[in-house]
């Protein structure tokens, strides 16, 4: 598994105008199966993307312990260990981390959580969000070992409302929609995404589409493609890289590659409200009656 010299190692990206309004940045690593190790990430990218003067470093889905194992022995509380661990680098860091870990769900599942640490207060409890559209698809299941979440979730970073969002929630616009309604005008996606014919244009394509949507920036962090170095058995989504930035109007303004690696963009929270001004989506929305609702069948 990748060790914390992936992080010296990891390229660095860095696009738009310097005077923006915040710099952000997208840690796209590589987990392993041990959360100390993963944590040791965390403090790496974390410190790298605060040197390059971001204030937010958003890392993927699952960065406490990669998919395909056992999530029920390594799930936390939010005010357990890993989580103080991610408190602790923000505060050394001064930078808001946002980051994936597995919380124990009550039920003998466990949640996939993502906890966003502030460097101001670190003997509060952080900000958490639970992923509500679990993954039932390409042939894996989710549910059998995740329960779902079902509020979504609006934190405040330098006075910008940033929403939070995990993974197979990209595939689902009102989602979207509704953390800009809240207050959102940058929406993290952290991600593990799985491989497949097709998939990382799809998740390139499903960025940017709910970019346009929400009108809103949308930073995208997925897991690094780890290869073959995990296997096949499973079928458990562990990443593909391309982590993006998107704008507002849906434009790509930094991304990566399919290896671990840091991308750091600028981001001007006055597109957003020249966006939504210029195509008025969330304004001119208007509900309609819903018959019924589409369900699986199985």
């Amino acid at each position: 598994m990748p060790d914390s010299s992936h992080a010296a190692e990891a390229a660095r990206i860095v696009a738009g105008p310097k005077l923006a309004l915040m710099r952000i940045a997208s840690a796209q690593i590589l987990s392993g199966t041990d959360p100390a190790a993963n944590l040791q990430l965390v403090r790496d990218y974390s410190r790298q993307a605060a040197e390059a003067g971001a204030k937010l470093v958003v890392f993927p889905e699952a960065t406490m312990c990669r998919f395909g194992v056992p999530l029920s022995p390594v799930a936390e509380p939010v005010d357990g260990p890993w989580a103080d661990g991610v408190r602790r680098i923000a505060t050394e860091s001064h930078i808001t981390v946002v980051a994936g870990m597995f919380t124990p769900a009550g039920d003998g599942r466990v949640k996939n959580t993502l906890i966003a640490a502030g460097p101001d207060h670190p003997d509060q409890l952080t900000a958490h969000y639970d992923k509500i559209h679990l993954y039932d698809a390409f042939g894996f299941t989710e549910s059998r070992t995740v329960a779902p979440g079902h509020e979504p979730v609006v934190i405040t970073v330098d006075g910008i409302g940033v929403g939070l969002t995990i993974c197979y929630d990209i595939r689902f616009p009102q989602l979207y929609t509704e953390l800009a309604r809240r207050g959102a005008q940058l929406i993290a996606v952290c991600a593990s995404w799985g491989s497949g014919p097709g998939k990382l244009d799809q998740w390139t394509l499903l960025a940017r589409a709910r970019a346009l949507d929400s009108m809103s920036y949308v930073v995208a962090a997925g897991q690094a493609d780890p290869g073959d170095a995990y296997g096949s058995g499973s079928g458990a989504p562990t990443g593909v890289g391309g982590s993006l930035v998107v704008s507002p109007l849906g434009e790509v303004v930094a991304s990566a590659g399919p290896q671990p690696q840091l991308v750091v963009a600028d981001i001007d929270v006055d597109r957003v409200a020249e966006a939504r001004k210029s195509i008025a989506v969330l304004s001119n929305r208007s509900d309609f009656a819903q018959v019924d609702r589409a369900e699986s069948v199985g």
